[in-house]
């Protein structure tokens, strides 16, 4: 079997984006975003200083996320290793760009679709290498079939001691590297300053381009606005004071041993009210109904007709809305039908859409019985399989977040139990609302559903936050 990798020499990279470049060309990928980049970062304190150069892109993984999470297959792995996409089946749910610990994917934003680097698969199949491999002019990039002891990659890895990013992500990296800090690979290791030159987009950043007004002379001059007021002050004080500040300053630049100097720019946050704000509404759906069928079974709430319809009313509006704000939040909106008819089983977002769709076929018969005025009994019998339904709809959000193996959300374990903690929460107060027989209950259930809500956008934005590359 033929399994394609990379090899990057740290030793001979220049820093020239002639990978770039070519990459850009080749694949006619749009100002913003880029399939391969290189990072630049500066090591010491001056005269004593280096630069450090690593190229980074799609690792190929043989144990790839991005594949795993895509609910459509728009992404999978070919036969001979690379990780492909097909744009005619991407939504643009973002997911993969979550799962991929090398935020190697992008959101084309002509298209709105997923995109990386695919090895130039159009170029091997008819015997050529990858554009970046042709351009680079000290030939830092080495490509190959890894799996062939005959191949000049393989013997490139035997001969030297290599390194991959990210190991303990589990994802099996095909892209090693030779000689290189771990300043460089670490995304940790150095802060990002926020632009960069020649990085800062006008136009925003694939998904991120719609804020691109927001973002609008946005620099983060957080650092040089620091170093202007102890300036400032320095010159103003008195000789004692003027002592303390520089020693201050002083110490401030022995902090910046390591330094990030180039970068992509930041993709943002993809998933940002529409999927914090679908957390609280499907909590609120399917807590309500929930809560109130096990207290019914129990027998410690009595379900009149009222109660049924304000009940039911609630559960399939909040639903309503939650299906709502998914396909909203989708880059191509008009294909959220893939999901249900190119399904990738392997995902939960495609599990979770079959689910809601379930879970909403049971309350849909709940308000036919009503409607009909047929035998309360039949709702009885649709609770039992209700109950189940609506716990797995509430919190099956908590799968597909630890599947996203680029952020925090993957190494979560009690985020389980907290999704549902928060749906019988939720739940709860709804009842309360619902059924108001106790005052005070009724008085705590609005600031414990802001307290969901709160918590649900949390869990969902803080992890973005955190640089990938």
């Amino acid at each position: 079997m033929v399994n394609y990798g990379f090899v990057i020499d740290n030793r001979k990279c220049i820093g020239c984006h002639a990978c770039t470049v070519a990459c850009k060309s080749e694949h006619d990928v749009p100002i913003g975003v880029n399939r391969t980049h290189v990072k630049y970062i500066e090591k010491g304190t001056y005269p004593d200083v280096t630069r450090e150069f690593s190229v980074h892109r799609c690792n190929h993984c043989e144990d790839s996320p991005c594949t795993t999470i895509c609910p459509t297959t728009a992404l999978f792995t070919r036969s001979d290793g690379i990780v492909d996409f097909d744009d005619d089946r991407c939504i643009g749910c973002k997911s993969c760009m979550q799962a991929c610990p090398y935020d190697a994917l992008y959101i084309d934003p002509n298209k709105g679709t997923a995109a990386k680097c695919n090895y130039c698969a159009h170029r091997i199949e008819h015997s050529y290498e990858p554009s970046c491999v042709i351009v680079c002019p000290v030939e830092a990039i080495i490509s190959g079939d890894l799996d062939n002891p005959n191949s000049s990659i393989s013997g490139y890895l035997s001969e030297h001691e290599t390194t991959v990013r990210k190991p303990e992500s589990g994802a099996k990296p095909n892209v090693f590297y030779v000689e290189t800090s771990e300043e460089s690979l670490d995304p940790h290791a150095t802060e990002r300053s926020g632009e960069y030159l020649w990085t800062d987009q006008a136009a925003g950043v694939g998904h991120f381009a719609k804020y691109a007004e927001r973002r609008a002379g946005a620099a983060d001059t957080q650092s040089m606005i620091i170093q202007l007021a102890l300036e400032k002050k320095a010159r103003a004080a008195a000789p004692r004071d003027r002592a303390i500040i520089r020693d201050v300053m002083e110490k401030l630049d022995d902090e910046e041993n390591v330094k990030r100097s180039y970068d992509q720019p930041s993709k943002g946050v993809l998933w940002g009210w529409e999927v914090s704000a679908y957390v609280f509404t499907k909590a609120v759906a399917c807590g309500a109904y929930l809560v109130a069928m096990l207290m019914m079974l129990a027998g410690h709430l009595e379900m009149t007709d009222g109660l049924w319809w304000r009940l039911l009313i609630v559960s399939i509006s909040f639903l309503g809305i939650t299906g709502i704000l998914l396909v909203i939040d989708l880059d191509r909106p008009m294909r959220f039908l893939y999901v249900m008819l190119r399904p990738n089983w392997d995902s939960w977002l495609v599990k979770g859409a079959y689910l809601l769709g379930v879970f909403g076929g049971v309350l849909g018969c709940s308000f036919l019985v009503l409607l009909l005025d047929l035998d309360r009994i039949y709702l009885e019998y649709l609770a039992y399989a209700g109950i189940p339904l609506a716990l797995l709809t509430g919190i099956y959000t908590a799968w597909l977040l630890q599947q996203a193996k680029g952020r925090s959300w993957s190494s979560d374990r009690a985020l389980t139990a907290k999704m549902t903690f928060e749906v019988l929460v939720a739940g709860a107060a709804c009842v309360a609302l619902l059924s108001p027989t106790n005052l005070l209950l009724s008085a705590l259930a609005i600031p414990c559903l802001i307290l969901v809500a709160w918590h649900g956008h949390r869990t969902i934005i803080d992890p973005q936050l955190e640089t990938l590359h």
